[in-house]
């Protein structure tokens, strides 16, 4: 039998929404597991645009996306919560006993009495070009998000894509 992961609650999104609710849900003492495809915390704002400032945090004139995530990750830190990245939620069940019961595509399972749902615009994944041998040059030459700007400092770039992302990096 697959071993069953319980959890007070059980959070689907580990960006900016999700590590709040964790903030929010640990002062009512509820055990939380978040769930994630990306391999790290922060969603959208992680993996998109982290070094872009945000204006509209309350208590917070100006503050890169990546520092909010980390500033959400040392607000969360008293609380433990437990973290899956890499992982698409597959199915939830809604049990007898009114509680759910989640399968990722690893084939995990998880049960908590609660689900929230903080995937934002959802899980997304970087759209590759049809190029016949690009894998070797991802990470390397080829990228799909920019973590550090200052990376890519000096060099000749081709920035590929329409949307806000690709004119964001444009104009930084």
């Amino acid at each position: 039998m697959t071993d069953i992961t319980r959890t007070d609650v059980l959070i689907v999104g580990a960006g900016p929404v999700g590590l709040f609710a964790v903030f929010e849900l640990g002062l009512f003492d509820m055990k939380c597991h978040l769930i994630d495809i990306l391999d790290r915390p922060g969603g959208q704002c992680a993996e998109l645009y982290p070094e872009k400032p945000i204006y509209d945090i309350p208590g917070w004139p100006s503050i890169s996306a990546q520092g909010l995530v980390d500033k959400l990750l040392e607000q969360i830190a008293p609380f433990k919560p437990d973290f899956s990245y890499n992982r698409m939620v597959s199915s939830l069940e809604k049990l007898e006993d009114g509680s759910f019961r989640v399968t990722t595509d690893e084939n995990e399972v998880f049960e908590a009495k609660v689900v929230v749902i903080a995937a934002g615009g959802g899980s997304f994944q970087p759209k590759r070009p049809p190029i016949p041998g690009i894998e070797p040059y991802e990470g390397k030459s080829v990228f799909y998000s920019v973590r550090r700007m200052e990376d890519f400092r000096g060099h000749d770039l081709v920035i590929v894509g329409g949307g806000d992302s690709a004119l964001d990096w444009t104009l930084n």
